[in-house]
């Protein structure tokens, strides 16, 4: 039996996941519970806060259950969340105010372009938080649910207004409202937080009408956040002490700990992310700025691009269309398409993200033939997500002149073979998956893991194996399939 085990949440776009890893590094349980995703006749995506509270806390018990280990030698704690959907809460109650945004979701756009009219503060923006003016962001999120929900507005002027990302919620109800906290990961992605400073920006609180009293405190990712006992669940309380952004326990639990770790994770949408150590560097080439994390009081920083739709195109191809009955399909189906068929897809359903930032862009097909059937359709939507990586990559290389060979990935699309391969050809960099999976939580994890005394820096990966694809496409047809796919992006720009 372990000697120790570790909690962990991972509080994501289409669920919720408890997970427990025991003192190897090993995960021994997983219990999933999913939410309702929320979409008006607008397309605007929203999320109920209570609904994925109260499964957050009914997988933690699940997973317990499950494993049926003795719950007294859970030492501590570690959350991971998606991160830019934005919550507004009574501070008095804990309770929403309001459905929170998704990330997805850009409802913001008028209300960004308002913004830069009135202020012309875009450039200024990006200078201090290395984030690009979009409503892609929770600073313009916060600022339409202070606009347009009249609980939130009441909330404001009463001064029991909380707002803040999912980490904060939900360190906030897990510690009965004793901690209202977040850490350095998420507080980077709320174009609210000055990089050069490390605190909360007021000139851009200003400008974006955010009450700096309604936003969280700023931690350290490794630092006790509160103690939960899962509302009276736990005999007794376990510390909270590893707190990331999914991206960032993404990046390290893949032990991309130094300069020059690259991560790709693939889920609804997909983050690439490139630990660029503890200098500030701003990106040129579309790119943004944030923290991984301060861990063992240092900080490091990271480029990041984000995909708005990589994962999400299979749900589209099965839910939305029907030319596919489970996302397993599509590797046979891609596989048995015509590969010299020059489709492609641009899944720009909610405009174009990193590098291109056109919030306005609209999904697209291009170059099909008479020819070009189902099988090509779902050929260019797994390579769409490949394509889109790619061009980060690009443009990552090109900010910091790395050459970038190998790529740590994740998430449920890295079981596909063809998808996987095409990916390793069209980047020019070998692959490495890990055999475990839920990188993101397990970040979180080993970060509350070290916080708490119990692992030492490296020896948690020990139990870890990986994968590997590498390139295997003539450079002359690497470049004329970029070449038509930078053809079809051309078409939206």
């Amino acid at each position: 039996m372990s000697t120790f085990y570790i909690l962990g949440i991972d509080q994501s776009t289409q669920g919720t996941k408890g997970v427990l890893v025991d003192d190897g590094g090993r995960i021994v349980g997983r219990c999933d519970l999913p939410h309702r995703q929320i979409v008006n006749e607008k397309g605007w995506v929203s999320h109920d806060p209570e609904e994925f509270y109260q499964n957050s806390l009914a997988v933690c018990r699940e997973v317990i259950e499950k494993t049926g280990i003795d719950k007294s030698l859970i030492r501590c704690m570690g959350i991971t969340n998606q991160r830019e959907t934005t919550v507004a809460w009574s501070r008095a109650t804990g309770k929403p105010l309001a459905h929170a945004i998704v990330w997805q979701c850009a409802r913001a756009t008028q209300l960004c372009g308002e913004i830069e009219k009135r202020t012309g503060c875009g450039e200024d923006v990006c200078k201090r938080t290395g984030l690009v003016l979009s409503p892609y962001y929770p600073a313009s999120k916060m600022a339409w649910l202070l606009r347009n929900e009249e609980n939130v507005k009441l909330a404001a002027g009463q001064g029991d207004l909380a707002l803040g990302t999912v980490d904060s919620y939900l360190v906030y109800r897990l510690t009965k409202g004793e901690s209202f906290c977040t850490d350095y990961s998420n507080a980077s992605r709320t174009q609210l937080f000055n990089l050069k400073t490390l605190a909360w920006d007021e000139e851009l609180c200003r400008i974006f009408g955010i009450p700096v009293n309604a936003l969280p405190a700023v931690t350290d990712s490794d630092a006790v956040f509160g103690e939960t006992d899962l509302e009276g669940y736990l005999e007794k309380p376990i510390p909270i002490c590893g707190v990331l952004g999914d991206s960032h326990g993404a990046l390290f639990g893949h032990n991309c700990r130094r300069p020059g770790g690259i991560k790709t994770t693939y889920g609804t949408g997909s983050s690439i992310m490139l630990n660029i150590g503890d200098e500030l560097k701003l990106s040129s080439h579309g790119l943004s700025t944030s923290l991984a994390w301060k861990v063992g009081g240092k900080v490091s920083y990271v480029l990041e691009g984000n995909i708005n739709y990589t994962g999400a195109v299979i749900s589209w191809l099965k839910n939305d269309l029907g030319l596919i009955a489970s996302a397993k399909e599509t590797e046979t189906l891609a596989g048995e398409a015509n590969q010299e068929d020059g489709t492609y897809m641009i899944p720009a359903f909610s405009g174009l993200g990193a590098p291109w930032w056109k919030n306005d862009a609209r999904a697209m097909i291009y170059g099909m033939s008479r020819s070009t059937g189902k099988k090509e359709i779902v050929k260019a939507a797994c390579e769409s997500i490949a394509y889109q990586i790619r061009d980060v990559v690009d443009a990552m290389r090109r900010d910091t002149g790395l050459r970038i060979g190998e790529l740590c990935v994740d998430g449920g699309p890295t079981r596909n073979h063809y998808l996987m391969q095409f990916q390793s050809d069209i980047a020019d960099a070998s692959i490495r998956i890990p055999d475990a999976e839920e990188l993101s939580v397990l970040g979180a994890i080993f970060v509350a893991g070290i916080s708490a005394g119990l692992w030492k820096q490296e020896e948690m990966y020990s139990s870890i194996s990986y994968e590997h694809y590498s390139p295997k496409m003539e450079e002359v047809l690497r470049e004329a399939k970029i070449s038509g796919w930078k053809e079809a992006i051309g078409k939206l720009l």
